[in-house]
């Protein structure tokens, strides 16, 4: 499983010594991405290290969950009136068609929220510092974040798995 870091360094000059400290501990360009305020990162970061992640994935999956559990109650409570006529094929179809819905409906709103990364050092970003976010395997990580901090990097309170993203 992997895992995500994030560092902060104050300018592009430092941010690049820091990639190439990082490809030399042995990460490579799918294990990092930077990101910055919009002016820094249009003018200056190559397109393979943007980070442009939304909310998606994670808000689908609540999504999924949450509508599939509201169809399964649903479902279930409908299975208790005889008179209606649910069975249990009846309660699997809500709780699929609630899983659906909940997933289509969270997924749209959360592809219009910037990631967790984004949104908890906003500050960072709006001071025109650069962040740096690594996702790697937990065997590369020490060498990789050694790396990174002697190359002018300073750490940043982020850590979270990472197996959706």
């Amino acid at each position: 499983m992997r895992t995500r870091h994030v560092f902060s360094v104050p300018d592009l000059a430092t941010a690049q010594g820091v990639l190439a400290a990082a490809r030399a501990a042995g990460l490579d360009n799918g294990n990092l991405s930077l990101i910055a305020r919009a002016d820094i990162e249009l003018g200056s970061i190559d397109d393979e290290f943007k980070d442009v992640a939304t909310d998606f994935m994670p808000a689908a999956l609540r999504g999924a969950a949450i509508g599939g559990g509201a169809g399964l109650l649903t479902g279930l409570a409908a299975l208790a009136f005889p008179s209606l006529g649910v069975t249990l094929a009846g309660v699997v179809l809500l709780t699929v068609g609630g899983a659906a819905i909940g997933t289509w409906i969270s997924s749209l709103v959360g592809s219009t929220v910037e990631d967790p990364v984004r949104r908890k050092f906003e500050g960072e970003i709006a001071a025109g510092r650069i962040l740096l976010v690594i996702d790697a395997e937990d065997p590369q990580l020490p060498a990789a974040e050694a790396a990174i901090l002697a190359a002018g990097a300073t750490t940043l309170p982020y850590e979270t798995a990472t197996a959706l993203t």
